[in-house]
Protein backbone atom coordinates (compact mmCIF):
# COMPACT_ATOMS: atom_id res chain seq x y z
CA UNK A 1 0.00 0.00 0.00
CA UNK A 2 1.17 3.54 -0.70
CA UNK A 3 -0.41 6.95 -0.43
CA UNK A 4 -2.53 8.19 2.51
CA UNK A 5 -2.44 6.38 5.82
CA UNK A 6 -5.07 3.74 6.46
CA UNK A 7 -7.17 4.85 9.43
CA UNK A 8 -8.43 2.55 12.18
CA UNK A 9 -10.92 4.06 14.63
CA UNK A 10 -10.84 1.79 17.69
CA UNK A 11 -14.25 3.04 18.75
CA UNK A 12 -15.61 1.29 15.66
CA UNK A 13 -13.24 -1.61 14.92
CA UNK A 14 -11.59 -4.16 17.18
CA UNK A 15 -7.98 -4.15 18.26
CA UNK A 16 -7.51 -7.61 16.73
CA UNK A 17 -8.55 -6.23 13.35
CA UNK A 18 -5.98 -3.45 13.70
CA UNK A 19 -3.14 -5.75 14.69
CA UNK A 20 -3.97 -8.22 11.93
CA UNK A 21 -3.83 -5.41 9.37
CA UNK A 22 -0.45 -4.35 10.72
CA UNK A 23 0.82 -7.94 10.51
CA UNK A 24 -0.37 -8.18 6.91
CA UNK A 25 1.16 -4.84 5.89
CA UNK A 26 3.97 -4.35 3.41
CA UNK A 27 7.06 -2.17 3.70
CA UNK A 28 6.17 1.48 3.17
CA UNK A 29 2.58 1.24 4.40
CA UNK A 30 1.33 3.75 6.94
CA UNK A 31 -1.48 3.63 9.47
CA UNK A 32 -3.29 6.01 11.80
CA UNK A 33 -5.08 4.79 14.93
CA UNK A 34 -7.70 7.01 16.51
CA UNK A 35 -9.65 6.71 19.76
CA UNK A 36 -7.36 4.13 21.40
CA UNK A 37 -8.88 5.08 24.78
CA UNK A 38 -6.30 3.16 26.78
CA UNK A 39 -6.65 -0.08 24.82
CA UNK A 40 -4.12 -2.80 25.61
CA UNK A 41 -1.71 -4.47 23.18
CA UNK A 42 -2.05 -1.86 20.43
CA UNK A 43 0.34 -2.26 17.48
CA UNK A 44 2.06 -5.41 18.75
CA UNK A 45 4.33 -7.70 16.77
CA UNK A 46 5.01 -5.45 13.77
CA UNK A 47 7.41 -7.11 11.33
CA UNK A 48 7.40 -4.71 8.33
CA UNK A 49 8.91 -1.29 7.69
CA UNK A 50 5.67 0.59 8.33
CA UNK A 51 4.66 3.75 10.17
CA UNK A 52 1.93 3.70 12.80
CA UNK A 53 0.61 6.89 14.40
CA UNK A 54 -1.57 6.40 17.47
CA UNK A 55 -3.55 9.52 18.40
CA UNK A 56 -4.20 9.09 22.10
CA UNK A 57 -3.08 7.17 25.16
CA UNK A 58 -2.71 3.40 25.25
CA UNK A 59 -2.81 0.67 27.89
CA UNK A 60 -0.57 -2.32 28.60
CA UNK A 61 2.06 -3.67 26.21
CA UNK A 62 1.71 -1.18 23.39
CA UNK A 63 4.13 -2.08 20.56
CA UNK A 64 5.18 -5.23 22.37
CA UNK A 65 7.47 -7.60 20.45
CA UNK A 66 8.17 -4.80 17.97
CA UNK A 67 10.49 -5.98 15.22
CA UNK A 68 10.58 -3.35 12.47
CA UNK A 69 9.08 -0.01 11.51
CA UNK A 70 8.10 2.98 13.61
CA UNK A 71 5.32 3.50 16.14
CA UNK A 72 4.51 6.99 17.44
CA UNK A 73 2.01 7.39 20.27
CA UNK A 74 0.65 10.89 20.89
CA UNK A 75 -0.13 10.35 24.54
CA UNK A 76 0.77 8.16 27.50
CA UNK A 77 1.37 4.42 27.80
CA UNK A 78 0.77 1.97 30.63
CA UNK A 79 2.84 -1.02 31.75
CA UNK A 80 5.21 -2.80 29.39
CA UNK A 81 5.59 -0.30 26.56
CA UNK A 82 7.63 -1.95 23.75
CA UNK A 83 8.29 -5.04 25.85
CA UNK A 84 10.72 -7.38 24.09
CA UNK A 85 11.37 -4.93 21.25
CA UNK A 86 13.83 -6.38 18.75
CA UNK A 87 14.51 -3.44 16.42
CA UNK A 88 12.83 -0.36 14.96
CA UNK A 89 11.51 2.66 16.85
CA UNK A 90 8.78 3.14 19.45
CA UNK A 91 8.21 6.74 20.58
CA UNK A 92 5.58 8.11 22.96
CA UNK A 93 5.17 11.82 23.53
CA UNK A 94 3.84 11.48 27.09
CA UNK A 95 4.63 9.37 30.13
CA UNK A 96 5.11 5.61 30.49
CA UNK A 97 4.27 3.66 33.62
CA UNK A 98 6.16 0.56 34.76
CA UNK A 99 8.64 -1.56 32.83
CA UNK A 100 9.03 0.45 29.63
CA UNK A 101 11.31 -1.39 27.22
CA UNK A 102 11.44 -4.49 29.43
CA UNK A 103 13.65 -7.31 28.08
CA UNK A 104 14.23 -5.36 24.86
CA UNK A 105 16.89 -6.89 22.61
CA UNK A 106 17.36 -4.02 20.13
CA UNK A 107 15.84 -0.92 18.59
CA UNK A 108 15.12 2.44 20.20
CA UNK A 109 12.41 3.37 22.70
CA UNK A 110 11.84 7.09 23.29
CA UNK A 111 9.69 8.40 26.16
CA UNK A 112 8.99 12.10 25.91
CA UNK A 113 7.92 12.49 29.53
CA UNK A 114 8.64 10.40 32.61
CA UNK A 115 8.98 6.63 32.90
CA UNK A 116 7.88 4.71 35.99
CA UNK A 117 9.49 1.96 38.01
CA UNK A 118 11.75 -0.64 36.40
CA UNK A 119 12.23 1.18 33.14
CA UNK A 120 14.56 -1.01 31.09
CA UNK A 121 14.27 -4.03 33.39
CA UNK A 122 16.36 -6.91 32.04
CA UNK A 123 17.15 -4.97 28.86
CA UNK A 124 19.26 -7.04 26.47
CA UNK A 125 20.43 -4.58 23.84
CA UNK A 126 17.66 -2.01 23.46
CA UNK A 127 18.41 1.72 23.68
CA UNK A 128 15.98 3.76 25.79
CA UNK A 129 15.90 7.56 25.97
CA UNK A 130 13.68 9.23 28.58
CA UNK A 131 13.09 12.95 28.39
CA UNK A 132 12.08 13.20 32.05
CA UNK A 133 12.62 11.10 35.16
CA UNK A 134 12.67 7.34 35.75
CA UNK A 135 11.22 5.45 38.71
CA UNK A 136 12.84 3.11 41.19
CA UNK A 137 14.88 0.09 40.12
CA UNK A 138 15.23 1.26 36.55
CA UNK A 139 17.68 -0.88 34.54
CA UNK A 140 17.25 -3.67 37.10
CA UNK A 141 19.29 -6.66 35.87
CA UNK A 142 20.01 -4.80 32.63
CA UNK A 143 22.31 -6.93 30.53
CA UNK A 144 23.10 -4.85 27.43
CA UNK A 145 22.08 -1.62 25.75
CA UNK A 146 21.84 1.97 26.93
CA UNK A 147 19.41 3.84 29.18
CA UNK A 148 19.55 7.63 28.85
CA UNK A 149 17.73 9.69 31.48
CA UNK A 150 17.50 13.43 30.88
CA UNK A 151 15.90 14.04 34.28
CA UNK A 152 16.38 12.34 37.65
CA UNK A 153 16.54 8.68 38.64
CA UNK A 154 14.76 7.26 41.68
CA UNK A 155 16.15 4.73 44.18
CA UNK A 156 18.14 1.60 43.36
CA UNK A 157 19.15 2.58 39.85
CA UNK A 158 20.86 -0.28 38.00
CA UNK A 159 20.33 -2.86 40.72
CA UNK A 160 22.12 -6.12 39.80
CA UNK A 161 23.18 -4.63 36.47
CA UNK A 162 25.37 -6.58 34.05
CA UNK A 163 26.91 -4.78 31.05
CA UNK A 164 24.31 -2.17 30.10
CA UNK A 165 25.22 1.51 30.33
CA UNK A 166 23.18 4.18 32.13
CA UNK A 167 23.53 7.90 31.45
CA UNK A 168 21.77 10.36 33.79
CA UNK A 169 21.72 14.14 33.49
CA UNK A 170 19.93 14.84 36.78
CA UNK A 171 20.17 13.49 40.30
CA UNK A 172 20.26 9.84 41.32
CA UNK A 173 18.47 9.02 44.56
CA UNK A 174 20.53 5.87 45.13
CA UNK A 175 22.34 3.15 43.22
CA UNK A 176 21.33 -0.50 43.43
CA UNK A 177 23.51 -3.49 44.20
CA UNK A 178 26.73 -3.60 42.18
CA UNK A 179 25.98 -0.38 40.28
CA UNK A 180 28.61 2.35 40.46
CA UNK A 181 29.42 5.64 38.78
CA UNK A 182 31.97 5.20 36.01
CA UNK A 183 34.26 7.34 33.92
CA UNK A 184 32.74 8.94 30.83
CA UNK A 185 35.20 7.99 28.10
CA UNK A 186 35.16 9.22 24.49
CA UNK A 187 33.41 6.08 23.26
CA UNK A 188 30.62 6.66 25.78
CA UNK A 189 30.29 10.31 24.76
CA UNK A 190 29.96 9.14 21.16
CA UNK A 191 27.25 6.62 22.08
CA UNK A 192 25.33 9.16 24.16
CA UNK A 193 25.59 11.83 21.46
CA UNK A 194 24.18 9.42 18.88
CA UNK A 195 21.20 8.58 21.07
CA UNK A 196 20.47 12.20 21.90
CA UNK A 197 20.40 13.00 18.18
CA UNK A 198 18.14 10.01 17.50
CA UNK A 199 15.67 11.23 20.14
CA UNK A 200 15.95 14.94 19.33
CA UNK A 201 12.22 15.18 18.57
CA UNK A 202 11.69 15.27 22.33
CA UNK A 203 12.01 18.88 23.60
CA UNK A 204 13.82 17.81 26.78
CA UNK A 205 16.35 15.89 24.71
CA UNK A 206 16.90 18.33 21.85
CA UNK A 207 20.12 20.21 22.42
CA UNK A 208 21.12 18.24 25.52
CA UNK A 209 24.85 18.36 26.17
CA UNK A 210 26.54 14.98 26.75
CA UNK A 211 28.93 16.74 29.12
CA UNK A 212 26.03 17.21 31.57
CA UNK A 213 25.50 13.45 31.97
CA UNK A 214 27.13 10.94 34.29
CA UNK A 215 27.64 7.29 33.45
CA UNK A 216 26.75 4.31 35.64
CA UNK A 217 27.40 0.62 35.17
CA UNK A 218 28.36 -2.64 36.77
CA UNK A 219 31.14 -3.00 39.32
CA UNK A 220 31.27 -6.65 38.15
CA UNK A 221 31.24 -8.08 41.63
CA UNK A 222 27.93 -9.94 41.73
CA UNK A 223 28.62 -12.39 38.93
CA UNK A 224 32.23 -13.23 39.80
CA UNK A 225 33.00 -16.02 42.27
CA UNK A 226 35.68 -15.35 44.87
CA UNK A 227 37.33 -17.75 47.29
CA UNK A 228 35.80 -15.77 50.17
CA UNK A 229 32.42 -17.18 49.16
CA UNK A 230 33.35 -20.82 49.78
CA UNK A 231 32.14 -21.03 53.39
CA UNK A 232 28.82 -19.41 52.54
CA UNK A 233 28.37 -21.70 49.54
CA UNK A 234 29.04 -24.84 51.57
CA UNK A 235 26.68 -23.71 54.32
CA UNK A 236 23.93 -23.07 51.80
CA UNK A 237 24.44 -26.49 50.22
CA UNK A 238 24.24 -28.21 53.61
CA UNK A 239 21.04 -26.38 54.47
CA UNK A 240 19.40 -27.20 51.13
Amino acid sequence: MSGPARVFDLSEVGRRDLNQALHDASDGDSFEVTNPRGAHAVACGITAEIDVLVRGSVGYYCAGMHKRGRVLVEGNASTGLAENIMSGLVHITGNATMSAGATGCGGLVVVGGNAGARCGISMKGVDIVVGGNVGHMSAFMAQAGNLVVCGDAAADLGDSIYEAQIFVRGDVESLGADCIEKEMRPTHVETLSRLLVAAAAVPAVNGADPADFRRYGSARRLYNFTIDDVDALEAAQEAA
